[in-house]
């Protein structure tokens, strides 16, 4: 993270706030006093180099295997299963029907984010990103393939809204809504995702977080990068060819884009006004110097993602800086 303080943000890796929240074995957390602890001297790295980072706080909902958590089933709003194979502690493995959550976890889980939330304003972080997309639990509730409630938490759109926004303002009440945001992604597949109207959905929650205020709605466009999703969905291109376009109108604030971007259609949608910021991930791991490189327009190194997910340092703090690449090839112009 310090590496790439010369963001505008960094959003941190996504971090469970209970250990039934955890859908990937070796994530980071923000529930215990140790986790706290753990995340201080990281984020004063990056406040000494200038930079901001805000702590993506999470629950992996249905995406949770119970290998991974001690033999208890994920939570979901509805207990459908998602379709695909998962990597747990004992290897690949099916995917299992989440249990349905009664009133009582809904409002335990509810709890355990703000929690969370108090835990990360101890940390220091400057500031929170609810994970709202990717098929975890907030998502879950949000779209209608994986919610299939009929009492208050279920059915029309504004009561498949509510979990996400009774949830947001527990963190605004911690932080303050100028240190709150969103991830949402209305058309993403990823963990066997689909909602039958994403635009109604979506601009209904998109005004309503708008009147709280928050800093920021981040979007996922519907380009999954090569994410394994079923293919019996409509694809997210025709419900919404572009999320943050499409929401544009909706919310007063700050919008990022994401997924896929390049420097060039990065400037291209902050210039025609889609977006007023625009996130990078997969080129920030290869390129710890990302701002630099665009504002030079130098060239970018190519992320390889043999080591990804694996732990420890090996492709995740080795690639090198362009000066320090600059410096290398000197050296071999010498011995030559």
């Amino acid at each position: 993270y310090s590496q790439r303080a010369s963001a505008g943000l960094i959003i941190s890796e996504c971090s469970q706030i209970s250990p039934l929240s955890n859908s990937f074995p070796g994530s980071a957390g923000i529930y215990s006093q140790e986790q706290v602890e753990g995340w201080k001297p990281v984020i004063k790295a990056v406040h000494n180099k200038g930079g901001k980072i805000f702590l993506q706080i999470w629950h992996g909902g249905r995406s949770v295997h119970p290998i991974n958590v001690g033999g208890k089933l994920g939570l979901a709003p509805s207990p459908v299963a998602i379709r695909t194979d998962v990597f747990t502690l004992q290897g690949i493995k099916r995917h299992i029907a989440p249990k349905e959550m009664s009133e009582g976890e809904i409002q335990q889980t509810i709890q355990e984010l703000r929690k969370g939330a108090e835990n990360a304003l101890k940390a220091g972080f400057d500031g929170l990103e609810l994970h709202g997309a990717n098929g975890y639990l907030v998502d879950t509730f949000l779209r209608d393939w994986t919610n299939r409630r009929n009492d208050g938490w279920g059915g029309s759109v504004e009561n498949r809204s509510r979990y996400c926004l009774e949830v947001i303002d527990q963190l605004i009440s911690v932080f303050g809504p100028g240190r709150v945001g969103i991830k949402i992604s209305p058309v993403g597949r990823y963990n066997d995702m689909f909602d039958s109207n994403p635009l109604k959905t979506y601009s209904y929650l998109a005004q309503e977080l708008s009147k709280k205020n928050i800093a920021y709605l981040h979007c996922m466009e519907c380009d999954e990068g090569g994410l394994p999703a079923p293919s019996q969905f409509l694809s997210g291109f025709k419900q919404m060819s572009s999320v943050a376009k499409d929401l544009r109108r909706y919310f007063k604030n700050t919008i990022i884009d994401n997924n896929g971007f390049g420097a060039y259609s990065a400037e291209e949608a902050i210039e025609n006004g889609t977006a007023d910021a625009i996130c990078f991930a997969r080129a920030y791991i290869s390129n710890p110097d990302l701002v630099e490189r665009l504002q030079n327009g130098w060239p970018l190194q190519e992320t390889d993602f043999q080591y990804s997910y694996t732990g420890g340092p090996k492709g995740y703090i080795d690639y090198p800086f362009y000066s320090q690449q600059q410096e290398q090839a000197e050296v071999k112009h010498h011995q030559y």
